[in-house]
């Protein structure tokens, strides 16, 4: 037996009105459905071709259209001709607009862009756990932001709330009288941001964090005084060989030093 025709007609890709027709051929027994996808409808010159074609053909149109005036052409037309049709979007979209505040926007491929952004963010998370403190130094060509400093100076909040925000973004630690990796130096300074912060605070900060982790602070020179102050020398010398951005996260939450690090890069 001829297989009947599944005309799936959208101004995006039409993944959405496939997906529906695949999920209502599946209560069928017999497998005498053919979907045919019409994607990137954008005139009225394509859906006169279409009705011409299906309106001698065992066939029902399945649709997302969310521009007014190819709705009423695909609809009026196959009205004309007898042919089968269902709106895969407006009864949802007509719904929402009776609680919502705002009217839609009618764009196509909304869904789509939104896709897009959900799987860039979680590539950008899984870079910046790749690229974490310094591994792999090669990475740092291909992340967008650079952010280098000392030990907790945040830059690994910072890079996860970048990552979430969709960059791709790679740190790299300062560590005194190491010399940090020469692809640092490498990559335009343009996309380095170098976070520095006063000696006081960072001694409270480092302090706090061996106390957390039950360490003794006179193990080493991590939460001494004049050895963090060698440390933020070093540091500064190198942030200026770079010319990179320099931020003082001092007394800033993550979001604000973030959101001073989107503005260079917006």
């Amino acid at each position: 037996m001829k297989k009947a025709k599944i005309y799936v007609l959208s101004d995006s890709l039409g993944e959405t009105a496939e997906q529906v027709s695949k999920a209502a051929i599946s209560q069928f027994a017999r497998d005498d459905f053919k979907i045919i996808r019409l994607p990137k409808i954008k005139n009225e010159e394509q859906i006169i071709k279409i009705i011409e074609k299906a309106k001698d053909e065992k066939c029902v149109i399945l649709y997302t259209l969310v521009e007014p005036h190819l709705k009423e052409l695909l609809e009026d037309r196959a009205s004309k001709n007898l042919i089968p049709k269902a709106d895969i979007l407006g009864p949802a979209i007509n719904a929402l607009s009776e609680i919502s505040e705002n009217p839609p926007d009618l764009k196509p491929g909304i869904s789509r862009q939104l896709n897009r952004n959900y799987f860039r963010k979680i590539e950008a998370l899984e870079f910046a756990v790749k690229y974490d403190d310094g591994k792999n130094p090669r990475g740092l060509k291909e992340a967008e932001i650079v952010l280098t400093g000392v030990s907790r100076t945040s830059k690994t909040p910072l890079s996860m709330y970048l990552a979430y925000k969709g960059y791709k973004v790679a740190n790299v630690p300062i560590v005194y009288n190491i010399p940090p990796p020469k692809e640092l130096y490498e990559i335009p300074a343009s996309k380095i941001v170098g976070l520095t912060i006063s000696p006081e605070i960072l001694l409270e900060i480092r302090e706090q964090r061996l106390e957390a982790i039950g360490a003794r602070k006179e193990r080493n020179g991590y939460a001494k005084f004049n050895d963090i102050m060698k440390e933020l020398k070093y540091a500064d010398s190198i942030m200026s060989t770079l010319c990179c951005h320099i931020i003082n996260v001092a007394h800033k939450a993550i979001e604000e030093t973030a959101n001073e690090i989107l503005k260079i890069f917006m």
